[in-house]
């Protein structure tokens, strides 16, 4: 009985001194945590610690007023100088600069602190140069390289859009560059010209843009300028280009037969 009061005695006691002492202490702790946001600032939402209000910047342990120059707004970051230039405007030291722009030019860029010529003109140094377009030429989408291009039926040399010269049996590409043509289908181009293309009996056109324009049609094979048909020995077929053959299964190519495997080979 005298045991169970000793330890009743122990867990009061124990109880006493967490109130008189280890809740002030903690008390005393929170309010510690309160008094070291400076002035100006706000506790972080998550974890501890703290930020400087809007218009405010970190500094050491304080938050300092954010000077803000004139076309300039403030930014929600509280390092740095807090603070941008508007569109149109360029920062210069402590200062928002008009963005000196060159004629035929406009301001561009995410944050609107540098500039872009004109369609028509391309960036020269710190000035915008007209793009010069040759006769029977316009305007291309970038400005990079000559800055134009040639209207169908033309093609650049150097400077200016000559004329393409179409044979007979030919037709005008999309590409301005190298002749500008290709020849009608069953025809090929041969030193400047489209001669008609020879497909032998057995034949048909081909879909290639070299060799003789021509193939042999399944079951034939191609000999100098004719289509020769494919001989098939005994217990063969057809390969799958259809121009050859192999020996069906278990025969075996021997010269131009299909022989048994011997056993002894």
């Amino acid at each position: 009985m005298n045991t169970k009061r000793s330890k009743l005695g122990v867990i009061k006691y124990a109880l006493i001194y967490l109130v008189v002492f280890a809740v002030p202490a903690e008390l005393a702790l929170a309010q510690e945590g309160k008094a070291a946001i400076p002035a100006n600032a706000t506790a972080k939402a998550y974890g501890s610690g703290w930020k400087c209000d809007r218009g405010y910047r970190k500094n050491a342990g304080s938050c300092i007023a954010v000077t803000l120059p004139e076309n300039a707004y403030l930014t929600d970051s509280s390092y740095g100088v807090g603070w941008a230039c508007q569109h149109g405007y360029e920062q210069d030291e402590d200062n928002c600069l008009p963005l000196a722009l060159p004629a035929n030019a406009y301001v561009s860029g995410l944050s609107g602190d540098t500039w872009s010529c004109n369609r028509g003109f391309r960036k020269l140094g710190n000035t915008c140069e007209a793009i010069p377009v040759p006769m029977n030429g316009y305007l291309a989408q970038s400005s990079s390289g000559p800055g134009w291009t040639c209207e169908r039926g033309y093609r650049a040399v150097a400077d200016a859009c000559v004329a393409i010269v179409l044979p007979e049996n030919a037709y005008l590409t999309a590409n301005t560059y190298d002749s500008g043509w290709e020849c009608d289908r069953g025809y090929q181009e041969i030193k400047g010209a489209c001669d008609s293309i020879k497909v032998p009996a057995n034949g048909h056109l081909s879909e290639r843009d070299y060799g003789q324009g021509w193939e042999c049609d399944r079951g034939y094979r191609k000999t100098q300028a004719t289509c020769v048909a494919v001989v098939l020995p005994e217990n063969a077929h057809l390969d799958f280009a259809g121009h050859d053959w192999n020996c069906n299964k278990p025969y075996h190519k021997r010269k131009q037969a299909c022989t048994l495997a011997d056993r002894n080979d």
